[in-house]
C-alpha cells in the first residue's frame, strides 16, 4: 500500500506492533502486529483445554482440603488463646483518666 505523505510509520517500544500515523487525521491509520512464536497449535488444543482442567481441579481439590482443616486450625487457636488467657492474671486496665 502507498503511503501519503502525512502519514508516518512508528514502531512500539512494547510490543513492536508497526503503526501507521496519519499527521492531518491525527489518528492511528493501520497496525500490524508481529508474529509471535508462542502460538498454541489447533491440534494441541484437546491437551491445552485438558491441562486447563486438571489444574483447575487440582486448585478444586485444595480449596476443599483446606476448608476441611481450617474448622480444626481455628479450634486449636481459641484453645491457645484460652489457655494463655487463663494463665494471665486478671488486672484492672488503666485508663488516662486514673494517671491524673
Amino acid at each position: 500500500m502507498a503511503r501519503l505523505k502525512s502519514e508516518l510509520q512508528v514502531s512500539c517500544p512494547c510490543c513492536h506492533t508497526l503503526l501507521v500515523v496519519d499527521t492531518n487525521l491525527g489518528r492511528v491509520v493501520s497496525h500490524s502486529e508481529p508474529e509471535r512464536g508462542n502460538k498454541p497449535e489447533l491440534s494441541d488444543a484437546q491437551r491445552i483445554l485438558a491441562d486447563e482442567a486438571a489444574r483447575r481441579e487440582a486448585i478444586f481439590e485444595q480449596s476443599v482440603n483446606a476448608e476441611r482443616t481450617r474448622g480444626d486450625a481455628l479450634s486449636r487457636r481459641f484453645e491457645e488463646a484460652l489457655r494463655q488467657a487463663k494463665q494471665e492474671p486478671i488486672t484492672k486496665p488503666t485508663r488516662d483518666f486514673d494517671l491524673d
